[in-house]
């Protein structure tokens, strides 16, 4: 369980955070980045469910469970594989948790008509926060990519976020009424 009793500890003055394993890393490693990047993600997230607790609670519910993924996958992030003994079993993304977003994936996409064109971020409140946490996804994707280059990284974790950015796209497009409000893309439109 956590206990956060102070807020602040001043063990980060010297642009230094710790990990789970203990070992301190600068602020500006990879590792923060992508985790800090999810939790970024996880922060849109909750700006969407401004829009989608009381309008559509079905879609609610699949981001609520997320947002706590999410929490799960930075605790992932955060805890770089060690043979060292942590004294307790780190926190990881399972298949089980990337399985449940291909799920909802499934479920919502079967409403919709298929594409004739790209979608332009859009249409409801909800579907442009939709929008944008599929890029700041993306991005937490790309970086988690990139540390897994360097590093190991759980594979779950990096197919996790790869679904997840799916999700979102799909969502959005459920969200502005299965896809009739969609802001189509018009190549060339304005030359």
């Amino acid at each position: 369980m956590v206990v956060l009793n102070k807020i602040y500890t001043k063990t980060g003055d010297d642009g230094t955070t710790a990990l789970g394993t203990g070992e301190r890393r600068p602020k500006n490693d990879l590792r923060i980045d992508a985790y800090g990047t999810v939790d970024e993600t996880n922060s849109v997230i909750g700006v969407v469910r401004l829009q989608t607790a009381s309008n559509a609670p079905e879609v609610d519910a699949v981001l609520s469970r997320i947002q706590n993924d999410l929490f799960d996958l930075g605790a992932d992030l955060a805890t770089p594989e060690t043979d060292q003994d942590l004294g307790y079993e780190p926190l990881r993304i399972t298949d089980q948790q990337v399985e449940a977003i291909e799920a909802a994936i499934d479920r919502f996409n079967a409403e919709l008509s298929p594409l004739r064109s790209f979608v332009l971020p859009g249409g409801s409140p909800a579907s442009a926060y939709l929008h944008l946490a599929r890029t700041v996804s993306r991005r937490a994707e790309r970086l988690m990519v990139e540390l897994q280059a360097r590093e190991t990284v759980n594979p779950a974790a990096t197919r996790y976020m790869n679904r997840l950015s799916d999700f979102f796209f799909v969502v959005s497009r459920f969200l502005n009424e299965k896809g009739e409000s969609d802001v189509l893309w018009v190549p060339g439109k304005n030359r």
